[in-house]
């Protein structure tokens, strides 16, 4: 199993308390990601806080990509190299940054990604295809996630995880099936869980 660094449990159990007091939140069905192998979570892409949101009820650690200009600040490099965060180039996925979200896969470790490529406040945005590309390509569950609520303070927020996806059930040409298929999950769980 893919065990959290001292470093980011200590910083867990700060946010775990932080989101309680501030966002009421509640984590639903944390139990369907897989506790072991590699596994992509797929969410929606409201605020800079969400990779925040994403791990405050599991355990598993979760990888983001994380600009790449962020890592050049001496402070803040070391504090998401020790949350597992690792570079990508403004604007775009490198190949680099794909392969190493491979090679963590592979190695069966969980990572974040948020299909949509950018934030999106109010709707669920069109995604683009590379998680789904590097999912079958790794052979990977998916796990589709939603973000629900404004970060306003007081106010409750949700994040909820869907039944994972097996990508090795899809064929190098399938893509935009797999990619409609998280997709219209994410869509599901917002539906059911923002009334």
């Amino acid at each position: 199993m893919d065990k959290p660094n001292a470093f980011y449990r200590f910083c867990r159990v700060i946010v775990r308390a932080v989101y309680r007091l501030l966002f009421r939140i509640e984590v639903i069905g944390a139990n369907r990601i897989p506790p072991s192998g590699g596994v992509m979570l797929c969410s929606n892409h409201k605020s800079y806080w969400d990779p925040l949101t994403l791990g405050v009820g599991i355990e598993r650690p979760i990888r983001f990509m994380a600009k790449s200009e962020l890592f050049k600040v001496p402070v803040l490099n070391w504090l998401i190299r020790g949350l597992g965060a690792f570079p990508v180039k403004r604007g775009r996925v490198s190949k680099d940054a794909i392969r190493q979200s491979l090679k963590m896969l592979e190695d069966g470790r969980l990572i974040g990604i948020f299909p949509e490529g950018t934030r999106n406040k109010e709707e669920l945005g069109m995604a683009k295809r590379g998680a789904a590309m590097m999912a079958i390509r790794s052979g990977a569950y998916v796990v589709p996630a939603a973000i629900i609520g404004d970060y306003r303070l007081f106010r409750k927020m949700k994040v909820v995880y869907a039944e994972p996806i097996l990508a090795s059930d899809y064929e190098a040409d399938r893509e935009e099936e797999l990619t409609d298929a998280i997709m219209s999950s994410i869509h599901q769980l917002i539906e059911v869980h923002q009334r």
